[in-house]
Order: structure tokens, then C-alpha cells, then sequence
């Protein structure tokens, strides 16, 4: 098998989205850490929006979240995550559309970012930020709940799907805020899926080989490039 690198930094939840599914799929590959080449040149060279996560696959490199996971899954063996039924697959794509339009927005970008990112660089939470962002979180939270309630064990009924990988790192990052500790004891049906998630084989893999939840460095910039003003 020709070798298989992830580029990222460790938690980037996008990032760990294609990492599990590399997991999952027991694909063996090397990860690298971009930290401190974040907004370089050697950064830009692999991808040109200057995000995470990259993939290179011998000589084939691919970047974009969505286009890393479908590949993955198409082309390696071990256990397929996209129905081949298309309305489950419009279904699959539909949450993870969601994912990228609603919940990493409001749940990563907002509040997560004030929360856990900005105060472990000293930096204070910008209130007004979180603010905004809470009614949609709220709405967010209660789409999910509403699907995993009605559904057998997953996003998509009984079968594991891509779906659910995009789910789980913005559930879990937003977790660690006091919103979602104040909230998540109210929604019995995500924390069940939360617990069959962490459960399976890949996530404690996945989870196993993570390093410390350190600081991420490169975030300092974010207060001026990346953080939303209201």
C-alpha cells in the first residue's frame, strides 16, 4: 500500500473527523502536524484556502474534508460508511452539510473558540460572540436530539455512517464549553449516541493515540483573522 499522511493539527475537529474514518477503516497512515507551519508556505502549497485537514495518498493529494472521508471510504477496504441506497445517502449528505453550515459555525467557530480555545492563550471570551451564537446552538441540539430519538442507534437508523463521524468531534469539542455541561443532561438521546460512539473499537483506537488536548498555538491569530464581530 502506497503510505497514507494526514495534515492537520490534532484538534482541529475537521481534522479528527478524518482521522476517525482512517481509523475506522484501519487504513494505516502518518499524521503530520502542521502547528507550526500553519499559514506558511509549506501550508499554502498543499492547501490554498490555508485550512486543515490534507491528505496525500502516494502521489495523490486531496484536500476538503468531504472529499478526504468519501475517498477514504471508496478506496480502501474495511467496513463502507456511505449507503449505496440513494435517499440514505441524500440523508448522510444532508447532515454533513449540516454539520459544515450550522453546527461548526455556531457550536466550534462561536462558542467553542471563546471557551476552550481563546482562554487557554490568555486571551478573555468575547460574550457578544457567544451570544449570538447560542439561540442556534440551541436549535442545533434540538434537530439532533429530535433525529437520535426517532432513530435506532445512529444518525441514519441502525447502520454506522459517514454522517455520524462529522457529528461526534463537533459534539464532544462543544462539550467541553459550560453551555454544552449545562445542556447536555437535558438531551438523553445525544448522550446515548455520544456513549455508543465512544464505545466502538475505533474511537477508543482513535482516542488512545491522541496527544494531550494542549493549546493551539497558531490560535493567537484567530482574535484578528478569524473571529466573528457583532
Amino acid at each position: 500500500m502506497s503510505k497514507v499522511t494526514l495534515f492537520g493539527f490534532p484538534r482541529s475537529v475537521y481534522v479528527q473527523m478524518a482521522g476517525i474514518v482512517l481509523t475506522h477503516k484501519e487504513v494505516p497512515y502518518a499524521f503530520h502536524d502542521l502547528e507550526t507551519e500553519m499559514n506558511t508556505g509549506s501550508h499554502i502549497s498543499l492547501h490554498p484556502f490555508e485550512r486543515v485537514p490534507i491528505l496525500r495518498h502516494g502521489d495523490f493529494t486531496v484536500y476538503e474534508t468531504s472529499a478526504i472521508v468519501g475517498y477514504v471510504d471508496d478506496a480502501f477496504d474495511g467496513p463502507k460508511l456511505t449507503p449505496w441506497e440513494p435517499q440514505a445517502r441524500a440523508l448522510m449528505n444532508q447532515w454533513i452539510s449540516a454539520v459544515n453550515g450550522n453546527y461548526y459555525p455556531y457550536l466550534i467557530y462561536h462558542v467553542s473558540h471563546e471557551r476552550n480555545v481563546f482562554p487557554q492563550l490568555g486571551i478573555e471570551s468575547d460574550e457578544k460572540v457567544v451570544a449570538h451564537a447560542m439561540p442556534k446552538v440551541k436549535v442545533c441540539l434540538e434537530v439532533l436530539e429530535r433525529q437520535l430519538s426517532r432513530s435506532d442507534a445512529f444518525l441514519l437508523g441502525p447502520n454506522l455512517s459517514l454522517a455520524d463521524f462529522f457529528m461526534l468531534p463537533i459534539i464532544h469539542a462543544f462539550g467541553f464549553s459550560p453551555e454544552a455541561q449545562e445542556t447536555y443532561p437535558r438531551l438523553p438521546a445525544i448522550s446515548a449516541w455520544r456513549e455508543r460512539m465512544e464505545a466502538l473499537p475505533t474511537m477508543k483506537r482513535f482516542r488512545a493515540a491522541q496527544p494531550p488536548r494542549g493549546p493551539i498555538l497558531h490560535a493567537r491569530r484567530w482574535v484578528e483573522t478569524h473571529r466573528p464581530k457583532y
